[in-house]
């Protein structure tokens, strides 16, 4: 093999790395084009996920408010016997929620997942 013949092959394999670089490159541009977009849906969808549970909330406090003044007129319970029913009412409503949803939450967790929720409460509780 001549000394030509060997620069033309190394040539042809520059050429190759440079488009393979030049694919790469702009496959990382529009990934990181990607991941901006979705970060911008992600967190407008969180903001209108707040104001929902914000107004949920609103909601239910009218609706207790509602239901409270029914039971008192219906069962002519004083206003603190009212007060004591719907609290009962939300207690087991809130117990059987945290059952649920304490059975769901189990599971096995991949030690990623495991490392991400300790890192993130060491970050909350403010603990290195």
């Amino acid at each position: 093999m001549s000394n030509s013949e060997r620069k033309k092959g190394l040539g042809a394999a520059a050429r190759v790395t440079a488009l393979a670089s030049s694919v790469m490159d702009l496959h990382v541009r529009i990934a990181l084009q990607e991941m901006d977009r979705e970060k911008r849906r992600l967190i407008s969808g969180g903001i209108f996920l707040a104001t929902g549970g914000v107004l949920m909330l609103f909601a239910l406090i009218g609706s207790e408010l509602i239901l409270g003044l029914w039971i008192k007129d219906l069962l002519a319970f004083e206003t603190k016997s009212t007060i004591m029913v719907l609290v009962f009412i939300n207690l087991c409503l809130a117990g059987m929620s945290l059952r649920i949803g304490g059975y769901l939450a189990k599971g096995p967790y991949l030690p990623e997942t495991l490392e991400g929720i300790a890192k993130t409460t060491k970050a909350v509780l403010g603990k290195n």
